[in-house]
């Protein structure tokens, strides 16, 4: 996996969290969304894993974590970290972003180093360490491969995540890598990430359009939801469906040189432990840790799937 990080952050970075002297605890707080979806089940994976491994690496640190399934209950989790155990870091990846800016910000006036992760806030400069896939990468990838896979142009239509900066990002990305493709957008409609809403958002696109040579659902459950409604409308038009973050399933049937599914883009939920570990680091020695870090897309095809394929991931 490629991580590059910015190199005016490497050389202004002599920012770390006020680190722990001898004898002294020091609390991170990490605030997640719920398995609501599969990248969202790893994350959690990912995180609980991670917390466990540096409690027993990291005696003089203590962590909590909480998920939640909306913002609302995502802010009142981050207010209680602070009212009740005094934070000394958080690590949040937004449930979305305009809602947690406000709550995060308040985080940072007490005095706590602030890590976001994938999802951004609505205001900029307020994380110390920012932790994410390349998203405007991620876009780009998926409409190189949609230009490249449909080369006489063609009829999309196309699922957007949850309204955030990361979803934003990527239908950028995609709009200028198939600008003057002729490439033709018949609908866009946010699908959550969400195979159910998907299922739906994708029933709805195939009632009004009689014609559609592709779909690109930019995250791999929204890819199944859109698939399940094409199989149950017994669709045949439809040549392939792009979706995206390596979900083992969607990455075997690429492998296996499934048509309907020729391609994915890569978009680990292990970022979550890149961002706690950093920060962690960060609050055990004088290492400075901020900045941004930027794990890249890349894009799967049936002759590298196999290096993206783990059977035994919860993802």
């Amino acid at each position: 996996m490629k991580h590059f990080v910015s190199g005016l952050a490497i050389a202004a970075a002599l920012a770390a969290p006020a680190w722990a002297q001898d004898g002294e605890t020091k609390v991170i707080g990490v605030s997640i969304p719920a398995a609501t979806h599969g990248w969202a089940g790893g994350m959690n994976y990912f995180a609980q894993a991670t917390v466990d491994r540096l409690e027993e690496t990291y005696p003089q640190l203590d962590f909590v974590l909480a998920t939640a399934s909306d913002p609302a209950k995502q802010v009142n989790d981050i207010e209680d970290m602070v009212a009740t155990r005094n934070i000394d870091a958080l690590v949040v990846l937004p449930f979305e972003s305009e809602p947690l800016t406000g709550p995060v910000q308040n985080v940072k006036a007490s005095g706590a180093w602030i890590t976001v992760v994938d999802r951004g806030l609505a205001v900029e400069g307020i994380e110390d360490l920012y932790v994410a896939g390349d998203n405007p990468g991620f876009g780009r990838v998926s409409g190189e491969f949609m230009a490249s896979a449909l080369p006489e142009g063609g009829k999309i239509v196309v699922l957007r995540g949850i309204p955030t900066t990361i979803d934003n990002e990527r239908v950028e990305g995609f709009q200028a890598a198939i600008e003057g493709k002729n490439i033709e957008v018949l609908g866009m409609e946010h699908g959550d990430w969400n195979r159910d809403k998907s299922f739906t958002v994708m029933q709805d696109f195939l009632s009004k359009h009689p014609q559609i040579d592709a779909v690109w659902a930019s995250d791999d459950d929204m890819a199944v939801g859109a698939l399940g409604a094409i199989e149950a409308a017994g669709r045949d038009d439809i040549k392939f469906v792009l979706g995206g973050a390596g979900m083992k399933e969607m990455i075997k049937r690429t492998m296996d040189g499934d048509a309907m599914i020729p391609a994915n883009v890569t978009y680990p939920p292990s970022m979550i432990s890149t961002a706690i570990e950093i920060t962690a680091v960060g609050l055990v020695s004088q290492a400075p840790v901020s900045g941004d870090f930027i794990i890249g897309s890349v894009l799967v095809t049936p002759e590298n799937a196999e290096n993206y394929y783990y059977p035994d991931s919860p993802f």
